[in-house]
């Protein structure tokens, strides 16, 4: 271990230089550049297709119900310059979709090719690890975690042609839970994956970026409020019989809290997926979170688990 003590300082002596030149290095030319982004109908991923769009790239949207409001938005958007904004029906659990993803934007790739992919499609739910189904476990697994690898899969020749990026959408949840453990489950296999997936595209030119929003549940409205009386009437028997309604309610009550807490301000998130997209130099990882957010994954990271389990506990019986 000490024998990497000074590489370890040499790093931290070439950090500052290193920011520096980032700062002052020419950003990334979007025209002639696609980029395909997933979960397009509301949130991030509908503001970030209006602003790369706005910025000049050649934008493919996937959006689950390409009639809906959202995707109707995006196509309005389309209209003022014919060609450079695209949406598409994509269900990032449907290979058959995801195929036919890739043959559209092979069929309208840009002069400067396929530059892009941002997996952002992503669901949330609250309930406490008894209360779900394995029904419920498998299909967060295949949104979250499976969309994002079906998707990358599939697009991987071409990022690797065109020394392209790849950003995905993971969660500050990724380091600690509170009422959402299956929502976090997804997010902390998915930095796994980006991980592994970073180091081995290096070779290639493809850098992975990786964003972890705070609560943002006001702006994306990815999580709606939860009904207690919903939650109870799903419960299995076997459940009720060590949970009462009281307790169901309190919880509710609590999660509903942290909702309401939420920033409504989508586009700080916004602004560094399209950092992640356009920077020379691209971090490997983007936290947008509040300082008390941030001083939970702190404590995560570097306390011993008992110390964040005590942390979370006083938090929930609050």
């Amino acid at each position: 271990m000490w024998a990497a003590a000074p590489l370890l300082l040499l790093l931290l002596l070439l950090l500052p230089l290193a920011r520096r030149w980032r700062r002052g290095a020419a950003r990334l030319e979007p025209a002639g550049r696609a980029v395909l982004i997933t979960g397009c109908d509301s949130g991030f991923g509908h503001l970030l297709a209006l602003r790369l769009h706005r910025l000049g790239f050649t934008v493919f949207a996937g959006c689950l119900c390409p009639g809906g409001a959202g995707a109707r938005r995006l196509q309005r958007e389309a209209a003022a310059e014919p060609g450079r904004l695209r949406v598409l029906r994509l269900d990032v659990t449907r290979a058959r979709d995801v195929r036919e993803a890739k043959e559209m934007v092979l069929s309208h790739l840009p002069e400067r090719g396929f530059w892009g992919l941002v997996n952002n499609a992503g669901i949330s739910t609250f309930g406490e690890t008894g209360w779900l189904s394995m029904e419920t476990y498998e299909k967060f697994a295949d949104v979250n975690l499976l969309g994002s690898i079906r998707t990358t899969l599939e697009f991987l020749p071409l990022l690797r042609k065109y020394k392209g990026r790849i950003v995905f959408m993971s969660s500050i949840i990724a380091y600690f839970t509170l009422g959402n453990g299956i929502y976090s489950m997804t997010k902390a296999a998915i930095e796994k994956f980006c991980d592994a997936l970073r180091l081995e595209m290096k070779k290639f030119g493809v850098q992975v970026c990786i964003i972890q929003p705070g609560n943002y549940a006001r702006s994306t409205r990815i999580q709606p409020p939860v009904s207690a009386e919903e939650i109870w009437s799903e419960l299995s028997d076997e459940e009720k019989a060590v949970y009462n309604k009281e307790y169901v309610q309190e919880r509710a009550n609590f999660f509903n809290s942290i909702l309401s807490e939420g920033s409504t301000n989508g586009h700080e998130v916004v602004d560094v997926m399209v950092d992640a997209l356009t920077s020379p130099a691209p971090k490997a990882r983007y936290m947008v979170a509040k300082l008390k957010e941030k001083a939970l994954v702190f404590v995560c990271a570097l306390f011993p688990t008992v110390v964040m389990d005590s942390v979370l506990s006083y938090a929930l019986s609050k």
